[in-house]
């Protein structure tokens, strides 16, 4: 086996580790498409077309993916969606 391959293969194996967690937002019947877009912007850092995007996904699928990424990066986001009366979890 060469180094490159060996190396590669590590790479690999790192990668299968990294678990990626993500913020799963649910529809309700409360709050208006401007709050959540609102509160996408603020709390997750989306742009106006990615949070008015994911507001209708979760209208029309139910729920959406809002963001992905490490677990101590996304327990704050998700407190902040709570805070703000939407129902969110870590998944």
């Amino acid at each position: 086996m060469s180094s490159k391959e060996k190396v590669s293969e590590e790479l690999l194996l790192e990668e299968e580790v990294l678990k990626q967690n993500e913020i799963v937002l649910y529809n309700d019947d409360v709050n208006t498409f401007d709050h959540v877009i609102d509160t996408l912007i603020y709390a997750c850092d989306h742009t106006s077309e990615q949070a008015e995007q994911c507001s209708l996904i979760v209208h029309y699928k139910g729920k959406c993916t809002v963001k992905t990424g490490e677990y101590d990066d996304l327990k704050p986001r998700c407190s902040k969606l709570l805070e703000a009366g939407l129902s969110a979890e870590i998944v």
